[in-house]
């Protein structure tokens, strides 16, 4: 029996594996490759020329821990800034506008589908780098209760 059970949770292990592989890449992973020379993204993201962009919607700027940011990014203007969609959009088309004085290199995206591609694929990190659930990314409509008197369940017979 114990042979049964590994067996068959092997083949599901094996099965959840190749169905990771054969998902198709995120479309924002191929924008995010011109921003990996300074950022990381994953469990394993760390700082770099530029701090690890895991959970950044919702994180205060400027507020990775180890990370040594530029005098633009230690204003109150910008420390009292949370990121959302809506500004990392705004900062991610023209960083020097949006932040003058910032190090960061990056001219910045125009093309609005890029821009959204990239925050899609930047929202699926966690802070720790793990990736967020997909009912978290989104939403799913409420589950139809079902009335007590349509139970389908089949009961063991006593």
């Amino acid at each position: 029996m114990r042979i049964i059970i590994a067996s068959a949770a092997g083949l599901l292990l094996s099965a959840s594996i190749a169905s990771a592989q054969d998902a198709p890449p995120h479309p924002g992973q191929a924008v995010f490759a011109q921003c990996r020379a300074c950022h990381q993204v994953g469990p394993t993201a760390r700082n770099g020329v530029g701090p690890q962009l895991n959970g950044l919607f919702g994180r205060t700027a400027g507020s990775v821990a180890g990370y040594n940011y530029s005098p633009a990014y230690k204003t109150p203007e910008v420390t009292a800034k949370v990121w959302s969609e809506e500004n990392f959009a705004a900062y991610i088309r023209d960083p020097r506008t949006v932040t003058p004085g910032t190090r960061m290199v990056f001219a910045g995206l125009r093309n609005d589908d890029q821009i959204k591609n990239l925050i899609g694929y930047l929202a699926l990190f966690n802070p720790d780098g793990s990736p967020r659930a997909a009912a978290a990314a989104t939403p799913a409509a409420p589950a139809a209760a079902t009335p007590p008197s349509a139970d389908t369940t089949t009961q063991p017979k006593p």
